[in-house]
């Protein structure tokens, strides 16, 4: 009779040993079942992945360096074309006399 209260004893804790294993494994089904949801329901809402956003901000900061560099080549040129043209508009000023000559 010793032996009846351990193996009630072993028989119970073989039984709740069981019904972890099985928990887990509801639980890993329900945890994959959400996941799909959710992942069907991103997709239906045309959310963008992480990848893809990281992927399209990193584009967009090299353009913003690119406009922000072309613009500096944009004003030095700007800045030559003005200096060229003045001292074009000087030339021609020194080359027109003053006054005009008139011939009798």
């Amino acid at each position: 009779m010793s032996d009846g209260p351990n193996r009630i004893l072993d028989e119970f804790a073989r039984l709740m040993t069981d019904a972890a294993g099985a928990a887990q494994g509801v639980r890993r089904e329900v945890e994959t079942a959400f996941r799909a949801q959710a992942e069907r329901l991103l997709n239906s809402m045309d959310i963008v992945q992480r990848e893809e956003f990281e992927a399209m901000r990193d584009m967009a900061a090299k353009a913003r360096a690119e406009n922000a560099k072309l613009a500096e080549r944009i004003d030095a040129l700007e800045a030559r074309l003005a200096l060229l043209e003045a001292e074009k508009a000087t030339k021609a000023a020194k080359k027109t006399p003053d006054t005009p000559h008139l011939k009798k």
